[in-house]
Parts: structure tokens; C-alpha cells; sequence
């Protein structure tokens, strides 16, 4: 039986009928299901970090110190592994692939420390577990570029409300993970100091597992709009190669010189999703990539390493105005870190008591952080962004760099108020005569360290949010998974920077006769160590100001920019 040219345009109006029934693609129904499983991969990851100095020095025995550097080390490989796990996205798999193998990397990796703390033999107890953790860093580089950045892309941008929705949706999405980690840090700490080490890596296997199948359930919501066309790498090179040929050419003025247009069929280069950004100033340098020279106008086909259009120029223009707030924003993350090194250490040795019989972990109290962020995050989404645009006109309400930098800010007053919280501390443990006796505890309530806490949970609530949608919004549409690597690597590299300062300190203050950050830590001048952390700290707020008032946002033809600072 065959149709006719009637029948089949009857055929085809009926399926695109039944296509307008079904519900599109995208938007907050496609998005939650991604949220599963980011969910379970932050409570599996918090409930791992919370307390692994914890394991270190108490389960395998290694020095204070030691251990700290362990601990910045895997967060350090942990958040640079992702720009491996962008390239491998953006340019071969694409995301949705790739969340799916690095969620099963995850899973293996937490099973390996399942078997490591319970079924092999002390001896190689720490090598097997350790071979676990950096399975999780591999895993981890493929999840964290590719699962917000995949949400995100079911959002359109297309007008303000748009827009609107888009950066609400950073705030929501950074908030649900707050609240698990709040609660990995309740309920699998507890369990960790109280049950089992081996049932709660039980525990985070599971919801790995249960995380990745509520992901693929929703597979018909998702929009994909992954363009593999190659490293996105290629596209910077050919810029910066195209101006370096024709680096003694003068640029003159605009009429003296011929550039390379955009023309409708020639857009933008691979990189553009049919995107025109509007010429810059900036790195005038990297415009000479656009200028016809005799070699390119006797040429009969464009030479991509020689020539290149508008829009690959100002993708460039775009990567590159990121770096130096990518650095200015490292010393952020060095401060973060004391959170799950030295804050926890501090509490372990105060009074930790609710009522005559029960004494929760010291690693519990990172809860106040996600206790603050749930609560600051809707006050900011729902009262103050509101309020603040009313004077400003600005869809956020302040720029996402004004919003970096007040966090920023608070992250030195943190260190500030931790310094003096810890000189106290050391003050009633001298006082009591407990300087020489480590594992005696100080008769000082750990209540002291909320504030260091509080600030702890403000600043992020601020910088990281910023910091995600920067690095977002402000990378080439087809480099999001690797300004997402890129915005995680600045955790990375934060922690690496911890690492360091620690063993620079540790080798200054030995070879001078007082060593600080000693097993000890009434003798340990931690109160000094976050005193250098805070002047540090305001050095790099100092060159964020000056790089922010500098920087230039990304501009599209026919769109308002995002904003100036």
C-alpha cells in the first residue's frame, strides 16, 4: 500500500501535530532530573572530604600536617582533572556521555574505599585507599565541567526574563547543593565517628548508584546541544598563530586597513551556535588575526592558521579576559580550604558537648556553613536582587564580578576573626597549663568557631555562585564545559596554593627555631598562620578590584551586554 502526495502531507501534519502535544524539551522538567545526579555526587563527595582528615590521621595514622596536604592535594587533582574531563566533552563525547561514564568511574572509585577500609589487609589498607580516592579525582573530572553546564543549556537566553530565569537557576541549583552537603555532613560524619567507616562509604555508593539511574530517566526531557567539532583549543591557536604572522603589519586607521568580515554563511567559526559578538577594544593585538594581507588576498581558500573571522577573535578576546580573574581569585580558595583542614582540627580539641551524653563530631560543624548558604541564598534571590535592581536596572541586581567581590572581602575579614578566635583558644589553653598536652581538651566552647563558620558559609554564598555564572556566561558557547573546568580548576589550584603556603611556612619557621603547624596545635601558631592567610588574602583583593574595573563583557550584536562593574 503506498500514499499519494496527499497522504503523505496529511501523514506529516498529524505527526507534527502529535510532536506539539508532547511536552518540549528542557527547562526546569529536564533540568531536576540532572539535579539527581548532581545531588548524590555532592553528598557522596562532602560526605567523603568532611572527614578525611579525620581518616587520615586517626584511621592510617599520619601527622597533622601530612595529612592536610593529602587533603588539599586530592581536592587540588580533583578540580584540575575536569579540564581534561571539557576538552574530552566538548570536543569527542559530549556532555550527556560523558556524565554517564564519569558517574560510573565515581562509583567504582567509592566500592575500591568500601574494600580498602573493611576487606584488605592493614598493610596495604593505605595504598588501596588512596588508589580509591584519585578513581573518584578521574571520575570527578569528567562529572563537574559537564553536569551544571548541561543543566544550564536547558534554560534558553534569549530575552530578559529569560535571563532572569537563567541566573535564578544558578542560585537554586548551588543552594540544592548546599543543602546536601549540609547533610552528608550531619548524617554520614555522624556514622563515620559513631557506626562504621565501611557503611558509610556504603551509603555514598548507593546514592551514586541511585543518582545515576534517576538521570536516565530522564533522557526524553533533555535538550542536547552539544556541537562536537573539535578541541575548542584549536580555535584559540589559530588566533593567536593568524596574529602572530602578521605581527608587523600596521593597523592604521580602520579605512587604511581590510578585514576579514562576517559574512552570514562564514559566521563565526565553529565555536559560535550563529552567535555575532560585537568588536571589542581590547587586545588589539589579536585583531591583526582578521587583517587580508597580499599572501591571504591572492590565496583562493581561506587559510584558518593565517585568517580568521570576528567571532573567532573575540572568543579568544573572551578566554583570555578570564585569566586574570581566574588568578586574582586562587588566594579565595586557599582560605576555603582551612574549612576542611585546620577549622576541623581546631574543634576537635573543644568542648563539643550538647547535654551530659552526646558530643558531636568536630567535622559536623561545616553544617553551619550549609545552614547559612540555604538561608542567605533566598534572601538574595527573592528580597535583595529584587530590591537592588529597583536602583541599579541591572537584571541581577549588582554585576556578578560586585557580587565576586564582596565575597572575596569577607574571605579576609574570615581569616581575621579565625585568628583571634584561635589566639583565644590557645589563651584559656595556656591559662590551664594544656600547652604541652595535645590530646587534653580545652576548656573553651566549640561555639567560638561560629563565627569563622558564618563567614565561611557568607563568602561562598557570594564568590562561588559569582564565579559559576562568570565563567558561564562569559566563556564562548561552546567552551562551557571548559569555562565550567575552569571556574572548578581555581579550587584546585586554591588548594595546591594551601599546600604550599603550609610547607613555605613549615620550612621558614623551623629553620628560624619555633616551627609552626606542629602535630601540637596549642603550640602550632595557627592564630599567626591565618593572620599571613588574611594579608595574603587582601593582596589578592587588591588586584581583583583592579582587573574588575577593567574587564569587559561579553557583547552580542542586538543584546545588551551583561552588565559593567
Amino acid at each position: 500500500m503506498t500514499l499519494g502526495n496527499n497522504g503523505r502531507e496529511l501523514l506529516v501534519k498529524m505527526l507534527s501535530s502529535d510532536h506539539q502535544k508532547t511536552p518540549s524539551r528542557g527547562g526546569w522538567n529536564a533540568a531536576i532530573f540532572i539535579i539527581f545526579v548532581e545531588v548524590a555526587e555532592r553528598f557522596a563527595y562532602y560526605g567523603l572530604i568532611g572527614n578525611l582528615i579525620m581518616y587520615l590521621t586517626n584511621e592510617l595514622h599520619q601527622p597533622t600536617a601530612a595529612a592536610a596536604k593529602n587533603v588539599n592535594l586530592w581536592i587540588g587533582l580533583s578540580s584540575l582533572f575536569p579540564v581534561l574531563g571539557a576538552i574530552v566533552a566538548d570536543s569527542y563525547l559530549g556532555r550527556f556521555k560523558t556524565i554517564i561514564y564519569s558517574t560510573c568511574i565515581y562509583f567504582l572509585g567509592m566500592v575500591m574505599l568500601c574494600l580498602s577500609a573493611s576487606v584488605v589487609p592493614r598493610p596495604y589498607r593505605e595504598g588501596a585507599y588512596f588508589v580509591g580516592l584519585y578513581i573518584l579525582a578521574v571520575g570527578e573530572g569528567g562529572h563537574k565541567p559537564c553536569v551544571q553546564t548541561f543543566a544550564a543549556d536547558q534554560f534558553e537566553e534569549e530575552t530578559d526574563e529569560d535571563k532572569e530565569a537563567k541566573s535564578s537557576f544558578f542560585n537554586w541549583w548551588y543552594l540544592a547543593i548546599v543543602v546536601t552537603a549540609t547533610a552528608a555532613t550531619l548524617g554520614i560524619i555522624y556514622i563515620q565517628d559513631n557506626v562504621s567507616w565501611v557503611l558509610s562509604y556504603s551509603v555514598l555508593a548507593v546514592v551514586i548508584a541511585a543518582g545515576l539511574l534517576l538521570f536516565l530517566l530522564g533522557i526524553r526531557r533533555y535538550r542536547n546541544e552539544d556541537n562536537l567539532l573539535g578541541s575548542p583549543f584549536t580555535t584559540v591557536a589559530q588566533v593567536f598563530v593568524a596574529a602572530s604572522w602578521k605581527w608587523r603589519v600596521k593597523t592604521g586607521r580602520r579605512n587604511d586597513v581590510v578585514y576579514y568580515g562576517d559574512d552570514e554563511g562564514e559566521s563565526s567559526g565553529v565555536h559560535s551556535k550563529h552567535k555575532t559578538l560585537a568588536r571589542t577594544k581590547q587586545f588589539r593585538f589579536l585583531d591583526k588575526a582578521m587583517i587580508i594581507d597580499e599572501h591571504d588576498a591572492s590565496s583562493k581558500m581561506r587559510n584558518p592558521w593565517r585568517l580568521c573571522s570576528l567571532n573567532q577573535v573575540e572568543e579568544v578576546k573572551l578566554v583570555v579576559r578570564l585569566i586574570p580573574i581566574w588568578l586574582s581569585c586562587l588566594m579565595f580558595h586557599a582560605v576555603q580550604s582551612q574549612l576542611h583542614t585546620y577549622f576541623i582540627k581546631q574543634g576537635s580539641t573543644m568542648i563539643r558537648s550538647i547535654g551530659p551524653n552526646f558530643r558531636f563530631p568536630p567535622a559536623s560543624l561545616q553544617a553551619l556553613v550549609g545552614i547559612v548558604i540555604v538561608t542567605t541564598v533566598p534572601i538574595y534571590d527573592r528580597i535583595l536582587v529584587p530590591t537592588v535592581r529597583k536602583f541599579t536596572g541591572h537584571p541581577a541586581g549588582i554585576t556578578v564580578l560586585q557580587r565576586i567581590g564582596v565575597g572575596l572581602f569577607l574571605s579576609i575579614i574570615n581569616m581575621v576573626v579565625a585568628a583571634l578566635v584561635e589566639a583565644k583558644r590557645v589563651g584559656v589553653a595556656r591559662e590551664y597549663n594544656l600547652m604541652d598536652n595535645p590530646k587534653a581538651m580545652v576548656p573553651i566552647s566549640v561555639w567560638w568557631l561560629l563565627p569563622q563558620y558564618f563567614i565561611t558559609g557568607l563568602s561562598d554564598a557570594f564568590t562561588v555562585i559569582g564565579l559559576q555564572e562568570l565563567f558561564y556566561d562569559q566563556m564562548p558557547d561552546a567552551m562551557r564545559s571548559l569555562g565550567a573546568a575552569a571556574y572548578i580548576s581555581i579550587l584546585g589550584v586554591g588548594s595546591f596554593l594551601s599546600t604550599f603556603i603550609i610547607s613555605l611556612v613549615e620550612t621558614i619557621t623551623r629553620n628560624s627555631g619555633e616551627p609552626w603547624l606542629g602535630n601540637n596545635l596549642n603550640r602550632a601558631h595557627l592564630d599567626d598562620f591565618y593572620w599571613v592567610l588574611a594579608g595574603l588574602s587582601a593582596l589578592f583583593f587588591g588586584v581583583y578590584v583592579w582587573v574588575a574595573k577593567r574587564f569587559v563583557y561579553k557583547k552580542v550584536v542586538g543584546e545588551a551586554s551583561s552588565g559593567e562593574v
